[in-house]
């Protein structure tokens, strides 16, 4: 069992920073990629961030140059630095993982999901 949990979501006002942490536990044999996505009211869950073995990243267009995602290998952990927030970021954020667990078994896994909301 591999799990995730999230925290650092909240209230901030537009133009405002938020820093997201994402946690992985449990029997952890690698990781190959940690990510968040992020679901607004009345909409899909959307891509966000992701970063890869060698610390490479990917972004989605429209966070790109106001997201920066980053990880902890050591403490399994990966963050999300957001800054410039819009009203439109207002969503629920999710922590992704690929992992491999203690018996070579491959999975992808979620976090419970983190609140954030824009608003002045």
């Amino acid at each position: 069992q591999v799990q995730l949990v999230e925290s650092g979501g909240g209230l901030v006002q537009p133009g405002g920073s938020l820093r997201l942490s994402c946690v992985a536990s449990g029997n952890i044999k690698r990781i190959d990629a940690m990510a968040y996505y992020r679901q607004a009211p009345g909409k899909q869950r959307e891509f966000v961030a992701r970063i890869r073995t060698g610390d490479n990243t990917d972004y989605a267009g429209s966070m790109e140059g106001r997201f920066t995602i980053s990880r902890d290998t050591a403490k399994n952990m990966v963050y999300l630095q957001m800054n410039s927030l819009k009203p439109d970021d207002t969503a629920v954020y999710y922590c992704n993982a690929l992992a491999v667990d203690d018996r070579s078994t491959y999975l992808e896994v979620w976090g419970q999901g983190t609140l954030v909301t824009v608003s002045a």
